[in-house]
């Protein structure tokens, strides 16, 4: 049983000033990972289970808007942040922007709520200006925006986020198809409906994504959706964030996308492969070390693995290294 175990104290060298504290373990996160390739289970570590499927299943859903817009032409980078978690930098708000200028909707029409940006930085910024964060900070404005585009263009309410509105009915069309399952449905973050599915049909559904990558006659829209959030990682999450951390450090294309609660999806478009990643404890810190050693046992050639990855580090509120994040088995847990 794969865990990540994290344990403060007993540093040794790495730190003088806590070389001669005890080693306690303060908690362990056990996780799972499931790769899938035309359909079929290729790697599983870990047990499967059913999980919120949250913002990982954002190219599906901005897939669907796609469909029903038309297939209106768009920028990589306008795609890139349709599909995106991301950080409310300067470049994530001037894109979210540009869509709702684009297809003539208003900014004050987004329902998916206010909170401040993800990037520190950006939100002292807006706060220093004499402004107020609104539901273009939201990480899911992207998604908001072709969300109200296209509830606006085929004439529907512009309250898009009910499971019974008929956006959200055509993604939960997409998700079955694509994923094989019937989802459960819950409530995401940002007001509309997630779907809960078991982790191998969340990689099914990566998979499909992966496919169409390399499909020259992809009809899904997920191929350039999947082309633009590997060539712009940056604009799906922000600096210095994980999805932009793993598209740097590949050896190959990948198309990646971060979930709340310890999800990570990832296309790998050479193999046809969806790989889905689930640290169950919900513990956003242990995911690096799940997902590089997913990628490390999956698509070795594609990912040469950094070294601060297997070790991750804890530190405390005046930068001092307290303890570790790693990895381990049931049997070598100390």
């Amino acid at each position: 049983m794969p865990w990540i175990v994290q344990t403060r104290g007993g540093l040794g060298q790495a730190d003088s000033e806590t070389a001669d504290l005890d080693v306690c373990v303060e908690s362990r996160h056990q996780w799972s990972a499931i790769g899938v390739q035309r359909g079929q289970v290729v790697y599983q570590s870990g047990p499967g289970g059913v999980t919120p499927w949250r913002s990982a299943a954002k190219p599906i859903q901005l897939a669907t808007c796609l469909e029903l817009l038309g297939d209106p032409w768009l920028q990589p980078q306008e795609l890139a942040v349709g599909a995106a978690s991301h950080s409310a930098e300067p470049q994530h708000i001037r894109w979210v922007r540009e869509i709702l200028a684009k297809f003539d909707v208003a900014e004050s029409d987004l329902r998916c709520g206010a909170h401040p940006p993800l990037h520190l930085p950006s939100a002292a910024e807006v706060l220093r200006s004499g402004g107020e964060y609104s539901d273009i900070h939201n990480n899911c404005s992207g998604k908001h925006a072709f969300m109200l585009a296209t509830a606006a263009r085929m004439g529907w309410p512009l309250d898009y986020r009910a499971p019974e509105h008929p956006l959200q009915q055509r993604i939960l069309a997409r998700v079955r198809e694509w994923s094989g399952e019937n989802p459960r449905l819950a409530l995401d973050g940002c007001g509309v409906p997630t779907f809960c599915l078991p982790l191998t049909a969340i990689a099914r559904a990566w998979s499909v994504i992966a496919e169409a990558m390399v499909d020259d006659l992809d009809r899904t829209r997920l191929g350039p959706i999947g082309r633009a959030m590997a060539a712009h990682p940056e604009l799906t999450s922000g600096c210095e964030r994980l999805d932009e951390s793993v598209v740097r450090h590949a050896g190959g294309q990948m198309a990646v996308k971060v979930g709340a609660q310890g999800v990570f999806c990832i296309a790998i478009p050479d193999r046809g492969l969806g790989l889905a990643v689930k640290v169950w404890s919900g513990c956003g810190d242990a995911l690096p070390c799940a997902v590089s050693a997913a990628l490390s046992e999956v698509a070795p050639d594609l990912w040469q693995e950094p070294p601060a990855w297997r070790f991750v580090e804890v530190r405390n509120v005046v930068g001092r290294l307290a303890g570790l994040y790693t990895r381990g088995q049931d049997g070598d847990l100390p």
